[in-house]
């Protein structure tokens, strides 16, 4: 066996998974591990200017390609700055692989300089966390850690290295190592016929894509069962874009936020559920879950079996990878085509064309001509100028609501948004991410897009920094209120507006100066005529310079997006058609 610092090792075994590039910020306890990934090369490296920004721009760059991305920090502050990321990863089930260094082993318990114990801190969120204590374990403390955040319902996994360990060396040869297995959980054949029968009983079926579908890489399987049924569909946030929006049978997305009012319409109306994939989460299901439930019954599939019966218990529960799932039920579908009952087979039945009638009639108005601006205008622009293939990110905030509710996807991992844990700032560091990663894909032609808020951009605004250091082009478009909208929006309740405006001057921070700053670009807008002509502009200057591009638009301060506390009391807040 050849003898090689054991750090060494860690960097060729990073290359066998699949990792081209690495996000992180070199720290006096992390160094053996940047010594390693210069000796060893291979693997790009971007120093960011947060800890937080590395393991965003590793969950966008992962969300994009479906393998592990890779964030580094050095011990103390380094690994707690990680806490975010690495939430966020865990909440949408984002495969990551979280690397900080530590203090030495034998002053761990002495409180020396930046010794905190990350391995506790980070376990609530991490499927794994572990500190390698001898040099001969990290090589299969890194293969198992890929492993873990592979398999199953993906998700992230930290290790810990004291300085001490890695500097040590070990034995190892890449030549005889190889990835670990990561096992797929198949069906039980019986629950898959007794799924179909629920199914084929309906009269009103839906079937709810939910992330699990795109992580799967089941986006065919669901749009061959659909069409070859006849059953009309709809997605969760997490599952936007499983299937185009535009889709005959694409029913929309139900919930109290991020919904369209034909979603809620049809789910409503439905009698039966087979949700796939979907964690039935409280901005999909609303606050009364009999409501949600009424008296349809619900099918639930998942790889996660701990998500089976956490939020309502279903008539039939089914543990599965989605796209096993799909492919079988596809399968025993066609096995007995003579079993269908009414409304189903290869043309689509009076329910579908109900569904079809609801997404025709039930909309919310996106052309208005106002100024300032109203955010359903920024939709509609971006829905007619950019392609099926362009990858956009977007965060938390009111902005988030509007594009879930008008904002159309059209492929699986081309619409990415931080579902669960929300963090400001999301947008920036994973754009940076999301074109990395087509860049290693070869496609770095592709167009990636950020849809910011004009509060949670600053949370993150030093990692422009980072693109612009490292020529990484991706457009910005930033719906600007001034405000922290969605808890202004909230704080009504409480019959208050304390402490959410942002407005200071007579337009409070000017972004574009900000971006300037950093040697990127960007045009402000005020009026719904110069939206295109600022993104087409946009489009060309990130192209032309490899930097990040913003176009500000500045929007109606006090406007609220569609909101209620359960999915059949949704308030308007504009007229609707």
């Amino acid at each position: 066996m050849t003898t090689m610092p054991a750090m060494h090792a860690a960097v060729h075994i990073l290359k066998d998974e699949g990792v081209d590039v690495a996000f992180g910020c070199p720290g006096a306890a992390i160094l053996p591990l940047y010594q390693a990934l210069e000796a060893v090369g291979g693997i790009e490296h971007l120093i960011v200017r947060h800890e937080a920004g590395a393991t965003h721009m590793a969950d966008g760059w992962a969300r994009t390609n479906g393998r592990p991305g890779v964030a580094i920090a050095t011990s103390g502050p380094g690994g707690t700055n990680f806490v975010t990321g690495l939430y966020t990863a865990f909440a949408d089930s984002v495969p990551m692989v979280c690397v900080t260094g530590q203090a030495v082993s034998a002053k761990l318990h002495q409180e020396a300089f930046q010794a905190v114990d990350i391995v506790e801190i980070v376990r609530p969120v991490t499927k794994r966390a572990v500190q390698v204590k001898e040099a001969a374990q990290i090589p299969w403390a890194f293969r198992e850690a890929f492993r873990t955040a592979r398999e199953g319902r993906p998700g992230p996994v930290l290790i810990d290295i004291p300085v001490d360990v890695a500097r040590r060396g070990i034995r190892y040869d890449p030549a005889l190592d190889t990835r670990l297995p990561v096992p797929v959980v198949a069906p039980h054949p019986p629950r898959v016929e007794a799924a179909l029968d629920l199914l084929l009983a309906a009269e009103r079926p839906l079937v709810l894509a939910g992330g699990g579908v795109i992580l799967s890489g089941a986006a065919d399987e669901l749009r061959e069962l659909v069409e070859y049924l006849g059953v009309p569909f709809q997605v969760t946030l997490m599952g936007k874009g499983a299937v185009e929006d535009d889709h005959e049978l694409n029913m929309g997305t139900t919930g109290i936020q991020t919904s369209q009012r034909y979603a809620n319409a049809s789910f409503l109306e439905a009698d039966f559920v087979l949700a796939v994939g979907a964690r039935f989460g409280d901005r999909h299901t609303g606050a009364d879950l009999s409501v949600y439930r009424g008296r349809r019954s619900f099918v639930h599939v998942d790889v996660d079996p701990s998500q089976l019966g956490k939020v309502f218990e279903p008539d039939l529960g089914i543990v599965s990878d989605a796209k096993l799932f799909l492919a079988a039920l596809l399968a025993a579908a066609k096995a007995r085509r003579a079993g269908y009952g009414a409304g189903h087979g290869t043309q689509p039945g009076a329910w579908a064309a109900r569904c079809r009638e609801l997404k025709r009639t039930l909309t919310r108005r996106e052309d208005f001509a106002t100024v300032p601006v109203k955010a359903p205008r920024v939709y509609k622009e971006i829905n007619e100028i950019f392609g099926a293939d362009t990858w956009f990110v977007t965060a938390i905030g009111l902005y988030q609501i509007w594009g879930g509710q008008h904002q159309k996807a059209h492929r699986p991992r081309h619409y990415q948004v931080c579902g669960q844990a929300g963090p400001l700032g999301w947008e920036v560091p994973a754009a940076i991410g999301v074109k990395k990663a087509l860049q290693g894909m070869g496609r770095g032609a592709e167009e990636v897009v950020g849809v910011v808020g004009d509060y949670g951009f600053q949370f993150t605004v030093e990692e422009l920094a980072v693109a612009a250091q490292y020529d990484v082009p991706f457009v910005l478009i930033m719906l600007n209120n001034t405000y922290l909208g969605l808890i202004r929006q909230a704080s009504a309740g409480y019959g208050m507006n304390y402490q959410v405006d942002v407005h200071y001057d007579e337009t409070g921070t000017d972004h574009v100066k900000l971006m300037e700053a950093y040697g990127c670009s960007g045009r402000r807008v005020t009026g719904p005529g110069e939206i295109r002509p600022a993104i087409e502009w946009a489009r060309k200057e990130a192209a032309a310079t490899s930097r990040p591009v913003l176009v500000e638009i500045m929007i109606e301060r006090e406007a609220d997006t569609p909101h209620g506390p359960d999915i059949d009391a949704v308030r308007e807040s504009e007229p609707v058609p």
